[in-house]
């Protein structure tokens, strides 16, 4: 026991390794994946281009992508054994069947137990796949229907649309959802991401980390932001309501949800791009006040901007899953429908340069102390 040990709760502000992966500069509200600057990526990319970049470290040439693109499309498939699982659990929450398939499958395909980087590769592509799949189905199987087909005409983002409705979105909507997925798809050492890499860590197979990141994710200090600002917007009710919503929260010295960021003290350079689609898709769908909602509350807060309260990207997002009538507890399965090449890659670099990760915890519990047989310890305590 050592009084001049240094705790970093939450390991804040500790570096415990390097990576090439993505860059944030949380004080000028910056975010760069391999060097790319998010605002590009979100306004000139789509996702599969993004998820080849992440992965591989460059973006692709036209045969590059159109190569990644088949290997997706390819992976569009779901064991029948996985549907029955899914079936058996049907009541769950999303995220609990969701973790619950994601495990079935490894113990039901081939190669899932790979553990070399190729079979890393080719286990990540296809559960990037298939992680959408598992959601629409169990939405679909969950309301008394049969899951729907993947199209393999569409793109990630309009399929998985597709699947999840059975009725194909318009350029406007598949464009929307394909930046939502650009903007969660990798995020540095979150939670998440640092759990699978612990898993991975362990020699584990990728199958494994991406369970441990599902039940992180899970958690609503991690996941649950964007189902919270729904919340908020339908409390609030209309936009003239918006100030004074905000005003009792601040006197009451509550969090209004949906500002203020771990990492970011400028605002998440991720959240001016889901704000305009989400304007437009407000008026596409004949339902402008939830964005008139979120407009107020925005304007309302701006006096605590110099704090740090600034908006963050799943301010947005949780309205633009409502204007699609998705339903709350969709809503952090749709956040790992994206953040999947996120936690491909960071399992990939652990795995490159793997060491187990097992950081120490400074003991304050009682000195050493004699052990006392049963017997004789009539009228003790316990400690905890």
């Amino acid at each position: 026991m050592s009084d001049d040990v240094k705790i970093n709760r939450g390991l804040k502000g500790v570096y415990f390794e390097r990576s090439g992966v993505s860059h944030i500069e949380g004080a000028k509200g910056e975010l760069l994946y391999r060097g790319y600057s998010i605002h590009d990526l979100a306004t000139q990319s789509t996702f599969e281009e993004v998820c080849y970049l992440l992965i591989h470290g460059e973006l692709p040439d036209a045969a590059q992508l159109a190569e990644f693109d088949a290997a997706l499309k390819a992976a569009r498939v779901l064991p029948g054994a996985v549907c029955d699982v899914i079936r058996a659990c049907k009541d769950g929450h999303p995220m609990d069947v969701l973790r619950t398939a994601v495990s079935a499958l490894a113990a039901l395909e081939p190669g899932s137990a790979e553990k070399g980087e190729e079979g890393f590769l080719r286990n990540g592509i296809r559960l990037t796949s298939q992680v959408p799949m598992i959601v629409a189905a169990h939405e679909a199987i969950r309301n008394g229907r049969d899951p729907v087909p993947a199209d393999p005409d569409l793109s990630h983002a309009a399929n998985w649309l597709w699947m999840l409705s059975g009725e194909r979105p318009s350029d406007n909507a598949a464009r929307l959802a394909d930046v939502d997925f650009i903007l969660h798809a990798e995020h540095g050492a979150n939670a998440s991401s640092f759990a699978a890499r612990v898993t991975v860590g362990t020699e584990a197979n990728l199958h494994g980390a991406i369970v441990t990141a599902l039940a992180t994710l899970a958690g609503p200090a991690h996941g649950g932001a964007a189902e919270n600002v729904m919340k908020m917007v339908t409390e609030i009710g209309t936009p003239d309501n918006a100030a004074a919503y905000v005003k009792a929260k601040r006197a009451n010295r509550e969090a209004v949800t949906g500002f203020g960021h771990r990492v970011y003290r400028a605002e998440d350079p991720r959240a001016r791009h889901m704000r305009e689609g989400v304007r437009k898709l407000s008026e596409e769908k004949g339902a402008p006040e939830f964005y008139q909602i979120l407009e107020g509350v925005v304007e309302a807060m701006k006096p605590y901007a110099r704090h740090g309260l600034n908006v963050n990207v799943d301010f947005y997002a949780g309205v633009m899953y409502q204007l699609h009538g998705i339903p709350m507890d969709l809503y952090v399965p749709i956040f790992a429908i994206g953040r999947m090449p996120g936690w491909l890659v960071q399992c990939l670099e652990q795995q490159r340069s793997n060491i187990l990760i097992r950081p120490l915890t400074l003991y304050n519990g009682p000195s050493e102390r004699p052990y006392v047989p049963i017997n004789a310890r009539g009228g003790t305590t316990s400690c905890v």
